[in-house]
């Protein structure tokens, strides 16, 4: 049982030094936070979709930094002024994925007459995979790594 346990725990450790693993189940949280909140949103307080979208996304981004920055790619800001710099840097590029997310679930909403739920689960496949490049190669890019996505 002890050799199990133990082969069970490396092959976790394993996992989750896999960068993209990790990407995978913080991007994963990040999306719930999205779906949830505009949920929430939406079906509670009752907003109009492109409110619910964009303030949802919003937390979705806060959230992202918080766990992008200190598990996924493990963030080394020496002080506040790279830590400022790179937050910048973090959300400059959500922005730009933002509005890709904003303008697809209005395309499938207004123009295609897809479920506003069924659209935003779709957009988030392709913010997901445009947010880690430009994680990966913008944001938490050190000097010392080479231009690859792993």
């Amino acid at each position: 049982m002890k050799v199990k346990n133990r082969m069970n725990k490396k092959f976790l450790i394993h996992i989750y030094n896999n960068r993209i693993i990790r990407y995978i189940i913080f991007g994963g949280l990040t999306t719930l936070v999205n779906l949830c909140s505009y949920f929430v949103f939406r079906t509670f307080v009752k907003m109009n979709v492109n409110k619910a979208n964009i303030i949802s996304i919003i937390i979705a981004i806060l959230f992202a930094y918080t766990v992008n920055s200190k598990f996924v790619f493990e963030s080394n800001c020496n002080n506040l002024k790279e830590k400022f710099y790179e937050f910048i840097k973090f959300i400059s590029a959500r922005i730009s994925t933002m509005l890709i997310e904003v303008i697809g679930v209005f395309i499938f909403v207004n123009l295609l007459q897809f479920n506003d739920f069924i659209s935003k689960i779709l957009i988030q496949f392709v913010v997901l995979v445009l947010n880690y490049v430009f994680s990966k190669l913008i944001v938490f890019k050190t000097e010392n790594e080479s231009v690859k996505i792993s």
